[in-house]
């Protein structure tokens, strides 16, 4: 059952699906408690709390500000994080502490990075029977919730997009469906990224997870996920993508989606999208494993993508 899914994905999943990756409808007026998380502990990050139309509930999202936000009137580029499977909140304290460290090193531009709650495994799209309109809230709610509570640059160029695992599946399906929002979009460790989403085609090790997915999310509707996912939405918008949205694919060398991944960037070449593939050596499915074994390497692309060249 979907919410009951959901709590248990939230409980067994830990670091390694956001630093890591049905129940019966719930009834228009009862929100979900699915929808706010737990506060994360990390400095500079605080919890928020909106009021969707679509959920119809009170959505949390977490913010990290940099640490001269307080000091005159300046305006900053966003940010927008996605986490993976179950680790809405986990995930956070180690990913913002990277992020603050590099800034303060003057590594990558001074932004502000806002973390969405994705659910525990929402894929980042709106749900086939209507029940976790999940894309609607972050794409037609979030971005502009923010836009209007923080001070930022509004703007395309000073919006990225990146995530891990099922958020670096989120990432890319929102900014190619949506490229006008965007300055630039990375994945890293991303999925699912295959042509078909079935329980037998792919890992052995998430395979429940596909079916699990494939029925909640998707509603058992393999056209659906096809329409959804990011390889059907590159090829339906690859004018509009191409040349204009930096891509970034980050990937482990021993993680279980390195194959579905480098097939994903030769769908991505196929179609004249230029992609920033790296395979980061030894590395698991772990986001903080691609960020250190990126080094330096890992910021210059939000550097770039923001206009400022290479620090």
């Amino acid at each position: 059952m979907l919410r009951r899914l959901l709590t248990l994905a939230v409980l067994v999943h830990h670091l390694v699906a956001c630093g890591g990756g049905n129940a019966p409808s719930t009834p228009a007026d009862t929100p979900p408690a699915d929808w706010t998380t737990p506060a994360a502990k990390a400095p500079r990050v605080s919890y928020q709390v909106f009021q969707s139309t679509a959920a119809n509930a009170r959505v949390s999202f977490h913010v990290y500000l940099p640490s001269d936000y307080e000091v005159g009137e300046k305006r900053y580029p966003v940010l927008y994080w996605l986490h993976g499977t179950g680790a809405g909140v986990t995930g956070i304290p180690a990913v913002a502490e990277r992020f603050d460290r590099a800034m303060q090193a003057g590594a990558v531009p001074r932004m502000i990075i806002v973390f969405p709650n994705g659910l525990a495994s929402s894929m980042w799209t709106d749900s086939k029977d209507g029940t976790v309109p999940m894309e609607t809230v972050v794409v037609q709610e979030l971005l502009p919730h923010v836009d209007r509570s923080f001070r930022t640059l509004g703007t395309r160029q000073g919006r990225l997009i990146e995530g891990f695992s099922m958020g670096g599946f989120g990432a890319a399906r929102i900014a190619f469906k949506y490229p006008q929002l965007f300055a630039a979009a990375s994945m890293l460790g991303a999925g699912p990224l295959q042509a078909t989403l079935a329980r037998d085609i792919g890992p052995p090790v998430n395979a429940q997870e596909r079916e699990n997915v494939l029925r909640d999310v998707f509603g058992d509707d393999q056209a659906y996920f096809q329409a959804s996912n990011p390889r059907a939405l590159a090829s339906r918008n690859a004018s509009l993508v191409r040349g204009t949205l930096p891509v970034r694919q980050i990937i482990g060398t021993a993680d279980f989606s390195l194959a579905d991944n480098r097939e994903f960037r030769a769908h991505l070449l196929d179609l004249g999208i230029p992609v920033q593939y790296t395979e980061v050596a030894g590395a698991t499915h772990s986001v903080l494993q691609l960020i250190e074994g990126m080094g330096a390497e890992f910021w210059r692309f939000h550097a770039t993508a923001l206009g400022t060249g290479t620090p």
